[in-house]
């Protein structure tokens, strides 16, 4: 009997616990078996009273992955949302909070966001909510999705942010999966201290070495880190693109299209990424016949591909550009900038979709638009017309600074009507809490102003003038009481222009002495590329440069030696520092794997060092060797065609060097045909022509003189002379004359290398004299800048005795006459080659 009561009640709590999960399973399994949202929500709307929070969290899950594969654009996020069931879901998920395990919970949070639900609902309010009570005890997978969620709610500098920070500064060294850190990373980039970004930046490189190389988001998200705290890692870089490179195969044009932004952002360009893109690229062409992920490839590809890809990629943009939205139709724009596109149908097609969205954009795609039409030549009056309307419009609303550059940039390259008085009132009232690159910016723009529309100065002078004291002064004050370098070399990376030069450049330079114990080996590429777009030569500063340079040279990558030495090379800054600095240049990229640099790097280096006179072996013959030489036609064919003409102009000019100064590498000139391509009438100026006329008197006549004569190796001088021995001018068998275009306006007809040459008598000597403009000295001092220098050399090793005539000299006051012009030439060319 007593058996009989315990199988009895055996059998009573099997058929209990058999009962209980079937109930559950029969619905989790329902939503399992779910192919599409119309099936999970007919779950949902039978069991609504069954529901449990796994349920929901099922429920949730399916509607999100259903989503995932789409493009953004085809999502069916608000045709979801705005469905009965899916507000049953929000509702029984409210009231189901409190039995949400906290994973459970952010994953939640997470996928509810994605669906549109607005931060200020109250499912999303008491959720984070519940989060934060929790907060100390997230593992940091789960903290690195929460911090997700509040981003997408523009949280970033939120108190409970802060408080993520803070946890993840505690418990940093013990994350060990670098997608939570890469994650972490980018969200908390707003809030972190430098001390905090550097140990980020430390743990990543470590964790991208021990990493599975084929999660290739983890480098993305770095390159995403790096972009957002404008932080330029080289090595870290290398990195990251080493194992995207490894990861190239897997790419789609979305993945490709964001890592081009990312370098493009970064100032990084790597020959091995760019080729292996384009193949890639050119693979999915075909797969890209829709509007949402055309303009992506077109984007990533167009800039880089050749002429029969892009023309391709044109007549498919033409034809799916009536489907375009406001972003996708700007992102074609600047791509057919960057491509120098002159397809001018799809132009207008372009065009004509911008327009339809104008009002759409914010200030900053304004001015894309417009410095991208502008540079396209696009003349429609309409179209320009709202533009303004817009810009102005913007304006007059604006509170922030960094609007008001972008907007008077805009109103600057427009045909603008008449600006208003309050127009300039509103941006000087900005322009105190503006940086020194916005000031810079701001001047650049009310230039622009007053040169196309003169009469503006007339009618308001008192505001101009108001305005530009203003911006003066407070780009003074914010000199002198800056107590940062790295701070103020962040505001001078991209300042040049006349303003900043005659108002702002001394006091620059004050501040920037009082600062150079300050000066560390990561300030320098920016230091001195403003050195060298101001082209200020200052000695005590180039010295301490240099001495920092040295002592960190191991920390400072070759692709980096190239800005760093810009300075020292153009400016012609001779010092031991300088020798030494170049010395341990040289040592550092050479011992490094030279074919591991970019082509068009390695180029520009050598370059460098030409016009600084010096001609390291192992990198001259590397660059001139077959391999290097194709490698850097197939890099070339990728960029930009101005960039293409800079890249070989350079090239160009290393041959040059390296036949004339270095003839025992016996490297061949090879680019004959390239000058004779390049070859132009040079205009002439009213100083060329009157120098000319008064050669002539001096010389005994016209025929004793030639004027733009192309030497061997297609260098051009100003004017030619013979001068026996005895220094008596020998006369041409055929001069060179001014001749008169078309138009009316004089030019020179150059003398090629290969005409006639005329023989030089005995003892006699060929005399080069050229003109040297503002261009050919530093704008601080009469020194003159290495690429002179460096033709000076090259002509006498020509056999050339070469006489300058600096700007400085001929305009000066004490040649304000005929007959000391006359003299100064006399002795120019007989005294100081007696």
């Amino acid at each position: 009997m007593r058996m009989l009561r315990l199988r009895c009640v055996n059998s009573h709590f099997r058929r209990l616990l058999h009962w209980a999960p079937v109930t559950s399973d029969h619905v989790m399994e329902q939503l399992k078996v779910c192919k599409a949202e119309d099936e999970v929500f007919d779950v949902v709307s039978k069991n609504k009273a069954k529901l449990t929070v796994d349920h929901i969290n099922q429920a949730m899950k399916h509607l999100w992955n259903f989503e995932t594969p789409k493009p953004q654009p085809v999502r069916n996020l608000e045709l979801t949302k705005k469905h009965p069931q899916f507000l049953t879901l929000r509702v029984l998920a409210e009231n189901k909070i409190y039995y949400m395990d906290s994973a459970m919970l952010v994953d939640m949070l997470y996928r509810f966001l994605r669906f549109n639900v607005e931060p200020h609902d109250s499912l999303v309010q008491q959720m984070v909510s519940e989060v934060w009570l929790r907060l100390d005890r997230l593992p940091l997978s789960t903290l690195s999705k929460f911090a997700v969620c509040l981003s997408d709610q523009n949280l970033h500098h939120s108190p409970l942010m802060g408080r993520i920070t803070h946890i993840v500064d505690q418990k940093l060294s013990t994350i060990d999966d670098a997608r939570i850190l890469t994650t972490l990373m980018i969200y908390l980039s707003a809030l972190m201290s430098p001390r905090l970004h550097h140990a980020f930046i430390t743990r990543a490189d470590l964790l991208l070495d021990t990493m599975d190389q084929s999660c290739y988001n983890n480098a993305r998200r770095v390159l995403q880190f790096m972009r957002n705290t404008k932080y330029n890692d080289r090595p870290l870089l290398e990195k990251c693109n080493k194992i995207i490179l490894s990861n190239i195969t897997k790419l789609y044009v979305e993945d490709i299209s964001i890592i081009v932004g990312l370098y493009q952002s970064l100032q990084f360009s790597n020959y091995a990424f760019r080729l292996a893109a384009k193949q890639r690229l050119i693979e999915l062409i075909d797969s890209c016949p829709d509007p949402f992920s055309f303009p992506l490839l077109f984007y990533a590809l167009g800039p880089m591909a050749s002429d029969k890809i892009r023309e391709r990629l044109e007549n498919t943009a033409f034809l799916l550009a009536d489907e375009f939205n406001a972003q996708q139709a700007l992102a074609i724009a600047e791509t057919l900038v960057e491509a120098q596109s002159r397809n001018l149908s799809l132009v207008n097609k372009i065009a004509s979709v911008i327009q339809r969205n104008l009002h759409i954009y914010r200030p900053l795609e304004l001015v894309k638009i417009t410095q991208a039409f502008t540079t396209l030549k696009y003349q429609n009056p309409d179209f320009l017309t709202k533009i303004t309307a817009a810009a102005v419009n913007f304006l007059q609303r604006s509170v922030l600074p960094h609007e008001a550059v972008i907007l008077t940039r805009i109103l600057s390259m427009l045909p603008c009507p008449r600006l208003e008085e309050g127009i300039i009132s509103r941006v000087e009232a900005l322009v105190p809490q503006c940086t020194l690159n916005d000031l810079n910016q701001i001047a650049q723009h009310v230039a622009k102003w007053v040169h196309n529309e003169p009469s503006y100065i007339y009618n308001t002078p008192g505001k101009f003038v108001h305005l530009l004291q203003t911006m003066n002064r407070c780009g003074h004050e914010r000199l002198q009481t800056a107590d940062r370098l790295d701070l103020l070399v962040e505001e001078l990376k991209y300042v040049s222009g006349e303003w900043y030069e005659e108002t702002q450049m001394e006091e620059t330079m004050v501040t920037l002495k009082r600062m150079m114990d300050q000066m560390n080996w990561k300030v320098l590429p920016e230091l001195t590329q403003f050195l060298f777009r101001m082209s200020h030569l200052n000695p005590p500063l180039m010295d301490q440069i240099a001495n920092v340079a040295i002592k960190d040279i191991d920390k400072i990558q070759p692709s980096v030696m190239y800005a760093i030495l810009l300075p020292f090379s153009v400016l012609n800054y001779d010092s031991e520092q300088t020798d030494e600095l170049f010395d341990k240049c040289i040592q550092r990229i050479t011992s490094t794997h030279l074919r591991s640099l970019d082509p068009q790097m390695l180029v520009s280096l050598a370059h460098i060092f030409a016009v600084g006179n010096s001609f390291p072996e192992e990198l001259i013959r590397e660059i001139f060797s077959i391999d290097f030489l194709g490698k850097l036609d197939t890099h070339l064919e990728m960029l930009s065609n101005a960039l293409n003409m800079r890249i070989r102009w350079r090239l160009m000019d290393l041959n040059r060097a390296v036949c004339l100064e270095c003839p025992e590498f016996q490297v061949p000139w090879f680019h004959e045909r390239f000058c004779q391509q390049l070859r132009k009438r040079g205009s002439d100026t009213p100083a060329q022509r009157q120098i000319h006329r008064m050669l002539g008197e001096v010389l005994g006549g016209v025929n004793c003189v030639r004027g733009a004569v192309v030497t061997p190796y297609y260098y051009t001088i100003d004017f030619e002379c013979i001068l026996d021995k005895n220094l008596q001018p020998v006369p041409y068998s055929k001069p060179s004359t001014l001749q008169l275009s078309d138009e009316g306006k004089f030019y020179w007809e150059p003398n090629s290398p290969e005409s006639h040459r005329d023989e030089l008598p005995p003892g006699a000597q060929r005399v080069a004299l050229d003109f040297l403009d503002s261009r050919s000295f530093c704008k601080n001092r009469h020194h003159m800048r290495g690429e002179a220098l460096m033709k000076k050399r090259h002509l006498e090793i020509l056999g050339y005795q070469v006489v300058q005539i600096p700007h400085f000299e001929w305009n000066s006051m004490e040649l304000s006459t005929k007959d000391a012009w006359k003299g100064y030439l006399k002795k120019k060319i007989f005294r100081e080659l007696s």
